[in-house]
């Protein structure tokens, strides 16, 4: 293949591409399996729903770059796995919860079809969902500071790492402190008796038949719609918008939609079109020709399929690891994410009071009817703002 004088190496997309699938695997997996285990998985039905994700988000990610040519990318729903971490125990325990990942599911292919169902999401105001957001990761990003108080040794060398990278190289301040558990993790193992076997790093599917209860339904597939449309899949689209490119959004809903519900039943909570991580992709480093960088989508997808071969291991470090490590690297994970729903929340005066019910409600983790808080907290942020709104002045008048 030859290259032109202005064409930058086809290595160089390529690259982005395995950049991308790193950064972004890497930086929440740990947040996938902490929710997955919250609502009533097994060490292996979570590993299995890893397995599961990674497979999906590469087939996904190479079927949008290649037939649309352009750098579409798929990831996993981090804020759906914090609502997942935070919620409380699901009424029909694990297959009700993937009962409930069909359900959302069925209603990403539902959006696809029908546009209206996206602009009922749309009307759900910004601060309200925002704070909902923020009120779900709060205990998650607090687990760090209680986790460094009773485990120093152990936890702080992983937010020193994190911490410093964030300053140096943000990008990677996430996947270095992941290496730094890693890395304390086989040291407090060594010599211990649970050494993991070969088999147990096979990655292995875990088939679990869903149960569908309308406790689950909405306390857990709503609410994990609303936060994966409005964190991710809208976000995602304004992101590729800002690189010149128009999501095709029909296929794109039906494509998530689709797999979310093939990966239900064995683990994988929701895909979904990918938002901070979609910049890797597509923006102009990813290749200075936009026409080429649907390479870097494609081989972001490639790289998923590979790290899927990885995930029984992935899953096999969380449950050696000692007690803190785990929760301190999910939550500095979501703490980005964290800062910019509390800025969301409050950044229009009039909704403030509202947004902070909302956010106090969530925060809380106040579960009623065995719905979880989530679910409640929308419920009493929109019944704050019907109540404190004020009728806008006449302009006849």
């Amino acid at each position: 293949m030859s290259i032109t004088r202005n064409q930058a190496p086809i290595a160089v997309p390529v690259g982005a591409g395995v950049v991308t699938a790193l950064v972004g695997s890497s930086s929440s997996f740990a947040v996938v399996l902490s929710g997955l285990h919250g609502v009533g998985a097994t060490p292996a039905q979570a590993a299995s729903g890893l397995l599961a994700l990674m497979v999906l988000l590469g087939v996904a990610t190479m079927i949008l770059a290649r037939r649309f040519r352009m750098p579409i990318t798929v990831a996993w729903s981090t804020p759906g796995a914090a609502l997942l971490a935070g919620s409380a125990a699901v009424s029909g325990g694990w297959p009700a919860a993937v009962g409930a990942f069909c359900v959302t599911g069925a209603l990403f292919m539902i959006t696809g079809l029908w546009p209206g169902l996206s602009t009922l999401i749309g009307r759900i105001p910004t601060p309200i969902a925002q704070a909902m957001l923020a009120g779900v990761l709060l205990p998650l990003c607090l687990a760090p500071i209680t986790a460094v108080a009773a485990h120093p040794l152990t936890v702080a060398p992983i937010l020193l790492c994190w911490l410093i990278l964030l300053r140096l190289a943000p990008r990677w301040a996430v996947p270095a402190a992941f290496v730094v558990a890693a890395v304390v993790i086989i040291i407090s193992s060594a010599g211990a008796d649970s050494v993991p076997t070969l088999g147990q790093l096979v990655p292995r599917p875990e088939l679990t038949v869903p149960h569908f209860s309308w406790q689950a339904v909405i306390g857990l597939a709503i609410p994990l719609y609303i936060v994966t449309m409005a964190s991710q899949n809208l976000p995602g689209v304004a992101v590729m918008r800002s690189y010149d490119y128009q999501v095709p959004w029909r296929p794109a809903m039906l494509i998530t939609g689709a797999g979310t519900i093939l990966g239900a039943p064995f683990g994988g909570h929701a895909i979904n079109l990918a938002a901070i991580s979609a910049a890797l992709a597509a923006a102009p480093e990813a290749d200075p020709d936009r026409r080429r960088r649907w390479v870097a989508a494609f081989s972001a997808g490639v790289t998923y399929l590979v790290l899927g071969v990885c995930s029984a291991a992935f899953a096999t470090l969380v449950t050696l690891a000692p007690p803190g490590v785990v929760a301190a690297v999910a939550g500095i994970a979501l703490i980005p994410t964290l800062a910019s729903s509390v800025a969301g929340a409050v950044e229009q005066a009039d909704e403030r009071i509202p947004a902070v019910i909302t956010f106090l409600v969530a925060a809380a983790g106040f579960s009623a009817l065995g719905i979880s808080s989530a679910f409640w907290a929308l419920v009493a942020g929109l019944v704050a703002r019907a109540v404190l709104r004020r009728p806008s002045p006449d302009p006849s008048r």
